[in-house]
């Protein structure tokens, strides 16, 4: 289920969002603020965020930036009174992907947010990113807290594909096939020396790979 944060200190607003949102099946997080929105960013996996701009505390210029340092990835659709070209340049500059002007209907933002994130999908399905890691098959980069993890291709792989498909239990027999080839000559073994690298080396909060006795590994996503 995909999970979107709505930010928006107007409790009114940010409850009919929410019944809309709810009503298309999707897992809802709220904030009234950017200092809280941003605390849950850091802390859940999202998919989408809706934010207002002129909230107390940190407004929603500064909440797009701040999550864009972090995440370049990740859709940000903007509700917002200020219609000026300068207010929208801003937004979209401080990294909004789209920028709706209230008072809004609320099918069209409905639309506006399958539409991104259809392209998030897109953009995304070479990509795992979780709150303290990014997973980037293309250039097989493994990057947490903003550092950069050096694994080896194998090691890179094996965590690739435990983390695409959380708490699926895989056997040692089909990651060798998979990650190794059929025509592998390693063993087994094999599967369990990078697994305990992998433990090693990434003490990430993101997950946990989890030994499933008898069976053998699943990644568990918190």
């Amino acid at each position: 289920m995909l999970k979107i944060m709505v930010v928006e200190d107007d409790p009114s607003i940010r409850k009919l969002i929410i019944h809309y949102l709810l009503r298309q099946g999707y897992q809802i997080v709220e904030a009234e603020n950017g200092i809280k929105a941003f605390e849950i960013f850091q802390n859940e996996h999202l998919d989408l965020v809706i934010t207002d701009v002129m909230m107390p505390i940190m407004d929603g210029f500064t909440l797009s930036s701040k999550i864009r340092s972090v995440n370049v990835d990740i859709p940000i659709l903007m509700l917002t009174a200020l219609e000026t070209y300068s207010d929208k340049e801003k937004g979209f500059m401080s990294g909004a992907d789209d920028y709706i002007v209230k008072p809004f209907d609320m099918n069209e933002m409905m639309l506006r947010i399958k539409s991104l994130l259809r392209r998030y999908k897109i953009a995304s399905e070479n990509k795992i990113v979780m709150p303290h890691i990014t997973l980037d098959y293309k250039s097989s980069t493994c990057v947490m807290n903003q550092e950069s993890i050096e694994l080896t291709r194998k090691e890179f792989l094996l965590l690739f594909k435990l983390l695409s498909s959380p708490n699926q239990i895989f056997t040692r027999e089909q990651l060798m096939n998979e990650i190794w080839g059929f025509d592998s000559e390693s063993y087994d073994r094999t599967v369990d020396t990078h697994i305990k690298r992998l433990r090693e080396q990434i003490n990430c909060e993101d997950y946990t790979i989890v030994t499933v006795r008898g069976l053998g590994y699943k990644a568990v996503v918190k």
